[in-house]
């Protein structure tokens, strides 16, 4: 149980920070924050993500790239232009490269606007730190297996610790661009796998997100439960993060450089 439990913590603690810091804050801009907590959730995000750390530049210019070219083959990220999710996680991986490493030309209006701290991106991009972390991952699951009993078959989850990030990723990509409904027609293949989404918090609500990219809260309908929303309006209330009135939102949307059409959005 121990074992589970530290599987479920580190997946949803690596979830939220990113989706929390790397796209509704790095990407978008939904909220703005001071430069301390800033600052906390970025090394919050390397602690999280480990041996998968992504770099809020890199995460954030893909991201802005895959809106403005939505399951188009200019798409970074599309799971229909590649013949499966390995194949879309292998393009993936290496546009993020080139673009973390400066070595792929780069449209201004993406690359702009994002959190940056030098120190943790070296750290965090170093193979002494994946392997470290891999290294930390795998000693406490041998911990694990030789003093808490635990049975052999949990050795399983101990990969999707070591590319937590880029699991994440795969899932809301692949799932969110093919699988579920849609409340919108959003000229994309963008759909909503879930009406609770509990699995990804909030991020398999693909389809409401490309139609309101402004909007902290990824539900439209009633029924459509996003679990991040509630934590950001409780970090709002304790004066953590700030919440963008809407015409506020719509400017810096425009800033981060997306050219699709966006309505104003009136937070809740």
């Amino acid at each position: 149980m121990i074992v589970l439990a530290a599987f479920i913590g580190h997946w949803y603690l690596s979830l939220f920070c990113q989706t929390f810091f790397l796209h509704r804050y790095s990407a978008h801009k939904m909220f703005s924050m001071s430069k301390f907590w800033e600052r906390f959730f970025y090394f919050l995000t390397y602690l999280s993500q480990g041996s998968s750390y992504l770099s809020p530049r890199a995460y954030a210019v893909l991201h802005r790239m895959h809106h403005a070219f939505s399951d188009t083959p200019k798409d970074p990220h599309s799971p229909h232009h590649t013949k499966n999710v390995f194949t879309m996680m292998w393009q993936t991986k290496n546009i993020y490269n080139a673009v973390l490493h400066r070595k792929q030309p780069i449209e201004r209006q993406f690359d702009r606007n994002y959190p940056e701290w030098s120190f943790v991106e070296k750290i965090g991009d170093s193979w002494i730190s994946r392997a470290g972390w891999g290294i930390f991952y795998s000693l406490f699951y041998i911990f694990a297996f030789i003093y808490l009993d635990m049975h052999w078959a949990f050795f399983f989850l101990l990969p999707v610790h070591f590319v937590m990030g880029p699991v994440h990723g795969a899932i809301i990509n692949w799932s969110g661009h093919k699988y579920g409904y849609s409340n919108f027609d959003n000229h994309d293949q963008s759909k909503n796998s879930l009406i609770l989404d509990v699995v990804m918090m909030g991020e398999l609500f693909q389809n409401n997100h490309h139609k309101r990219p402004n909007a902290a809260n990824f539900g439209a309908k009633w029924f459509e439960f996003d679990p991040t929303y509630p934590v950001i309006t409780i970090l709002h209330k304790l004066h953590i993060v700030r919440l963008r009135p809407s015409a506020e939102a719509k400017k810096a949307q425009h800033e981060v450089g997306h050219d699709r059409l966006v309505e104003d959005e009136t937070e809740a």
